[in-house]
């Protein structure tokens, strides 16, 4: 709101006041007038004393009357107004946070009625969010519920099954081999859901160091070597410089970028191939990982970020994950001060990140 003066409630109140005294004096002397022309015109007549304080006292009496009169008909706006903003807060303590007060000056009242607007908003930003927090507390129990549910089911039925059954050692030996896995998924599953609670509520700090790209994506590939073995994926890391040293917390990444390796190995697998590309520019480096999987369909690429969100195609027990690797992937990129994107065609679909070689000062201490 303007501070101007002239717009202001104690101006409107003085200048009020002076146009009620001026109607005030108006109205009386066209009474007076009027009455001098009726009574005193034919003849000159004389006003006794007593006359004389009788007019003063009516005068008086008359000009308080109409002055409040005309005060109160010039500031009845106030008055409607008050009305306005007392029904907002009426409404806004009722829980309607839509009510919103019109504005139609710049005085103190209207700065009343924009303050009551902006705290309906604040109200209803904070009851929202609470609601999306209520939702998502309700969405991630139900899904860690079914996550963990899964392969816990498999495992019981088939420890049951060496338990309880005369089985021969070969049938056995598999059995227990199928409980370890689950097992393992299990584990991982876990694992996941604490790294990503710890993101969540702000309980992972981020060392920033000097880290070689390059020798960071050579080591991963190696650990993933089996698993690309075990699919037969071939893979090919390309890059335009022999090395990309950026400021970074070089564990972090190394587990955002296993997390991005791992999802282009589940859900690429049958397009025999993985590739990885490494650009270094002067300020930034961008690491491109593509498969050659089934695409991701639209609606879904804004939401593959999100915790536990996977495309409902994908949800198997062959290639579902935790539902928390690019979720974990995202936050580790962004308290890096990076980017990270999907885009999926019948081209591929790709995982693009882009760093920083220099993250912010404000970022080098920041927790997610």
């Amino acid at each position: 709101m303007n501070n101007n003066i002239f717009k202001s409630f104690r101006f409107e109140i003085v200048l009020y006041s002076l146009l009620s005294l001026l109607y005030t004096l108006l109205s009386i002397g066209i009474i007076y007038v009027g009455v001098f022309i009726i009574f005193f015109r034919e003849e000159r007549r004389f006003l006794s004393e007593s006359s004389t304080i009788a007019i003063a006292i009516v005068t008086g009496t008359l000009g308080i009357v109409l002055f409040i009169t005309y005060f109160l008909l010039l500031t009845r706006k106030f008055i409607i107004y008050i009305k306005m903003i007392a029904e907002g807060i009426n409404q806004i303590s009722q829980g309607n946070f839509n009510n919103r007060i019109t504005i139609t000056n710049e005085d103190e009242f209207a700065l009343i009625a924009d303050k009551l607007n902006e705290m309906a908003d604040n109200i209803k930003d904070i009851m929202e969010n609470e609601r999306r927090s209520e939702y998502a507390k309700n969405e991630l129990i139900t899904s860690v519920a079914h996550d963990l549910r899964t392969p816990l089911t498999s495992i019981i039925g088939y420890l049951d099954l060496v338990s309880s059954r005369e089985l021969s050692l070969e049938t056995r030996r598999k059995y227990i081999e199928i409980a370890y896995n689950k097992s393992l998924r299990l584990e991982n599953l876990i694992e996941d859901l604490f790294t990503y609670t710890k993101f969540n509520f702000g309980e992972v700090k981020a060392s920033f160091n000097e880290v070689d790209m390059v020798k960071l994506i050579n080591q991963l590939l190696d650990e993933f070597y089996p698993s690309f073995e075990e699919y037969r994926l071939e893979y090919s890391f390309t890059r335009n410089h022999s090395a990309a040293v950026i400021k970074a917390d070089g564990e972090l990444l190394a587990r955002a970028f296993a997390n991005l390796i791992s999802n282009a190995i589940k859900y690429g697998k049958f397009g025999k191939n993985i590739l990885i590309d490494l650009n270094k520019m002067p300020e930034r480096v961008i690491l491109m990982i593509t498969n050659f999987g089934e695409p991701i369909p639209e609606t879904d690429l804004e939401k593959i970020f999100q915790r536990f969100y996977r495309v409902e195609t994908s949800r198997s027990s062959e290639t579902g994950g935790s539902g928390l690797g690019l979720a974990i992937a995202h936050s580790i990129i962004e308290m890096h001060g990076g980017t990270i994107q999907a885009v999926s065609d019948t081209d591929g679909t790709k995982f693009i990140v882009t760093l920083e070689n220099e993250p912010k000062r404000e970022q080098d201490t920041e927790m997610i």
